[in-house]
């Protein structure tokens, strides 16, 4: 682990993690051995480059083809594939003549090494590191004993040797380029920690921050079983998927660590929740196992965190990372003011396992965003305990959310929610059948219109379940539904808290349990019959009479109720519906904080203009002190139309032009999700064409940023969800320099 976790490095029960992992062939179990492995290969080449430049060129002939004249095919001593027993390290070639002859033909050494005679040192150096990497694979291809390693090792022994000879860069040909999944495994545990923790206070926060970035550290220094080891261990499970991914871990981030001629990459910004589940369970054994171990060795201050929070926060994780609709997973980020490491590297119709744009592909900012450099100075400000999320309070202000209240009694045990449900395969529990009595009480006492028989009929109807709200370990409200998953919806039947115990937020509360619940068993759809007392509730909680539920998938399942109103509600998976509220306030102070940095700006008084008194008779607008602060730009750089007409139609002209490009045909329409599944997961604000000309057409777009927003949010949209090499990624990128064209012709912005 990292130093800030404690743990003794190098230790055989994680394979080496925290420290260098095992030298390929090692086998990973040996920390030490592989720090001595790696220390040995970075002192020769630095032994190697730093001698005359003849040696080096002697070390590099013997990897260089044949350039004498004639026909001479002689392609160096290592052209052939590794000889049975590779040489010891001590007995390298190392007194070679420029003058002495090749073995492999009859010229001389000097003449495999013509073409290095005018190369840079930089570049002599390069080579001579690819060559060492080269013997070092050597010695790997031996030695290790599993065929699918030694299989990896002997490609990028082949693909080194061929670097030297066509002085080459090495470029890894794998079924795919790194990153391989989305999001990465280091964005998935940043949204785990604000999903699950950005209640806690400050310095709470910091301590689980801590235990993420041991967690990630580990992973990044993790040694994988290899896919035979995995067979025997776990026959069950998918070997190929597997072995493709054991493949690219080896060529991408266990040999780059000791072959430095190879681009590496950290194990947690290429991998996604596919790797992470396939070593969680035997990863999470082992630490705990470890640091039970070595529990004396840890200093007193990190004893605590190692072996009493780092468990539960495991717990916790593991359960987000073998979930089927965990939000971590269908976000790109919860909150990208606070990610646990450097964010890594991060658009009309791909699969979600497609890889994602390369790192060095440059997202456009949108306009009117917000920098989020900004962001996170203004995050920094906000201290106030009655308005940051973080310390509780006691008292709450006027303006706090519903459920606000709810939510602090359930921090501090007040309150507690419980599903539960009658059976007829088990022995009854006492506990739960006094409850399911109680709630029996609650709804014939709030829904007196209901004959009581029908209500005790449905609450201990075991295909019913019940959300109870319990306090001080009496039953005070609840929502019986039944699921009816193959229809992918549930029926709300009943809905009510005590008379005395209501206007307090357990309602609300009440509500975005069962939502969460919900969304953890993959149902996004809440159908109900209200009454005319209940419509005003149910539209509180997101319920709308526009029943999303095709008619088809509900009729014949529920019920009707003579007077009552059909509603329905449409989870969003994405949204952690307990903390809603609270993101909502976060937000909220972030914007207040911005407007007032804004109108200190604005207010701000700047010094009268002296040059006048000099005998300067006329200066630029812009020149003027605070004059570029409010905004204003000179004509022709960025013109506002003010004519509403004018406006309209110079927007309907370009978007015309934009619709009958030959590219813009991806966009001229919403993406279906029949498609492209998991769309609209990725991307939370899509844009089309089609929906453009309707905005325009209703005079939505009012100024000119407005109509370049949206028109920008299609060829982002694009970029986010596909692939640099799709045809849809290089449609967005013409029509979207089309697109400028037509605005700066148009005078919109400066040229």
């Amino acid at each position: 682990m990292s130093g800030s976790a404690g743990i003794q490095q190098g230790s055989p029960a994680i394979g080496a993690a925290g420290s260098a992992p095992a030298a390929p062939g090692a086998g990973g179990t040996e920390g030490s051995g592989a720090t001595v492995g790696s220390a040995r290969i970075a002192v020769k080449k630095a032994q190697l480059r730093s001698s005359p430049r003849p040696k080096k060129l002697e070390k590099l002939g013997v990897y260089s083809s044949c350039k004498a004249e004639g026909a001479c095919k002689c392609n160096s001593w290592k052209s052939q594939n590794p000889p049975p027993t590779p040489p010891r390290t001590d007995q390298q070639p190392n007194t070679f003549n420029l003058q002495d002859p090749c073995r492999s033909c009859s010229h001389t050494l000097g003449d495999h090494v013509t073409h290095l005679e005018n190369v840079s040192e930089e570049e002599m150096n390069r080579l001579l590191g690819i060559a060492l990497d080269v013997e070092y694979l050597n010695t790997c291809v031996h030695k290790e004993e599993d065929a699918d390693t030694k299989q990896v090792y002997f490609s990028l022994f082949k693909l080194l040797r061929k670097c030297i000879l066509q002085m080459g860069r090495p470029v890894v040909e794998a079924q795919e380029s790194p990153p391989f999944e989305k999001p990465s495994i280091e964005q998935g545990v940043n949204n785990f920690v604000q999903y699950k923790f950005s209640h806690l206070p400050s310095k709470e926060r910091q301590t689980i921050v801590e235990l993420a970035k041991m967690f990630l550290n580990q992973i990044n220094y993790w040694q994988l079983e290899t896919p035979s080891q995995r067979r025997q261990r776990a026959p069950a499970d998918d070997a190929a998927g597997y072995k493709v991914n054991y493949t690219r871990w080896l060529c991408y981030c266990n040999v780059p660590q000791f072959c430095d001629s190879l681009p590496r990459y950290e194990t947690t910004q290429i991998f996604g929740r596919t790797l992470l589940r396939s070593v969680f369970t035997v990863m999470r054994k082992q630490l705990l196992e470890q640091a039970r171990q070595e529990k004396d060795k840890l200093p007193p201050e990190k004893r605590t965190l190692i072996l009493t929070h780092f468990p539960k926060f495991l717990s916790m994780l593991e359960e987000e990372v073998y979930s089927h609709s965990s939000p971590i997973w269908m976000l790109l980020s919860i909150d990208k003011t606070a990610s646990v490491l450097e964010p890594s590297p991060g658009g009309q119709k791909r699969k979600p396992s497609e890889p994602l744009p390369h790192e060095e592909t440059k997202k456009l900012r949108i306009v009117g965003d917000i920098p989020m450099e900004l962001i996170n100075e203004v995050m920094a400000t906000i201290t106030d305990p009655a308005s940051m999320l973080g310390p509780e309070t006691s008292l709450l202000s006027a303006h706090s959310a519903r459920d606000e209240a709810a939510r602090l009694e359930e921090r501090r045990g007040v309150i507690e929610f419980h599903v539960i449900g009658n059976s007829l395969n088990q022995k009854p529990n006492k506990r739960i059948l006094m409850w399911l009595v109680g709630l029996q009480n609650v709804f014939s006492h709030q829904l007196p219109r209901m004959p009581k028989e029908y209500i005790t009929r449905l609450v201990f109807d075991p295909k019913h379940k019940t959300l109870s709200l319990i306090k001080d370990g009496r039953v005070i409200g609840g929502i019986c539904f039944r699921m009816f998953p193959s229809q992918s919806f549930t029926e709300i039947v009943f809905c009510a808290v005590t008379s005395n115990e209501q206007v307090k937020g357990y309602g609300t509360h009440l509500m975005n349990h069962l939502k969460e619940y919900h969304i953890k068993h993959d149902i996004l759809n809440f159908l109900t019959y209200a009454d005319e007392y209940a419509i005003g509730y149910f539209k509180k909680q997101g319920f709308s009479k526009d029943i999303k539920v095709p008619k088809a998938k509900y009729l014949g399942y529920i019920k009707d109720y003579e007077g009552a109103t059909l509603m329905g509600c449409e989870l969003n998976p994405s949204i952690p519906y307990t903390e809603f509220s609270v993101i909502i306030k976060k937000q909220k102070e972030i914007i207040k904080k911005l407007i007032e940095r804004k109108q200190a700006q604005i207010r701000k008084v700047y010094p009268g203009l002296s040059c006048f008194k000099e005998g300067v008779r006329q200066i630029p607008i812009e020149s003027i002190p605070g004059i570029r602060e409010t905004g204003w730009k000179p004509v022709g750089k960025g013109k506002e139309l003010k004519d509403p007409d004018q406006l309209y139609s110079t927007l309907k002209t370009i978007l015309q032009h934009v619709k009958s490009h030959q590219n813009a045909w991806p966009f001229m329409e919403p993406v279906k999700k029949t498609e492209a599944p998991g769309y609209y997961q990725v991307i939370r604000f899509p844009m089309d064409l089609k929906t453009m000309s309707e905005r325009l057409k209703s005079r939505y777009y009012t100024t000119r940023k407005l109509f370049m927003a949206d028109m920008q949010r299609i060829f982002t949209n694009c970029r986010e969800y596909n692939p640099p090499e799709s045809e849809y990624y290089k449609c967005a990128n013409l029509l979207e320099k089309f697109f400028y064209t037509k605005i700066k012709e148009a005078g919109l912005i400066e040229k």
